[in-house]
């Protein structure tokens, strides 16, 4: 099954819908004390994206365990996308630039 994932995120809250061919899931968050007004937008969009994946791996029961095999699909596949809305966070993610920010380096 597909998974389109979309977030969002700012000082106060963090959101995602997960849209399958079957349903539309939507959530929000506020953030918790020791991030409310004190993060960036990016950084609360990627504090969404970690509980959008983790909330969707749960609730959809998505797994790993998919095998492909010339194109085609032996088993049932679960697909994740991610649709971002910012440039820097697909720079760091898709090609591995190295972000500004010391909280979203890779470590």
């Amino acid at each position: 099954m597909e998974h389109i994932l979309y977030l969002d995120g700012n000082f106060n809250n963090i959101s995602w819908i997960i849209q399958t061919n079957e349903a539309v899931m939507t959530q929000s968050r506020k953030h918790t004390e020791n991030h409310k007004n004190k993060i960036t937008k990016i950084q609360s969009k990627y504090v969404a994206l970690h509980a959008a994946l983790f909330w969707g791996i749960g609730t959809f029961i998505i797994k790993n365990e998919d095998i492909i095999k010339n194109e085609d699909i032996i088993k049932n596949e679960d697909i994740i996308k991610i649709k971002l809305d910012e440039k820097i966070m697909y720079e760091h993610l898709k090609l591995k630039i190295i972000a500004d920010d010391d909280s979203l380096k890779i470590k």
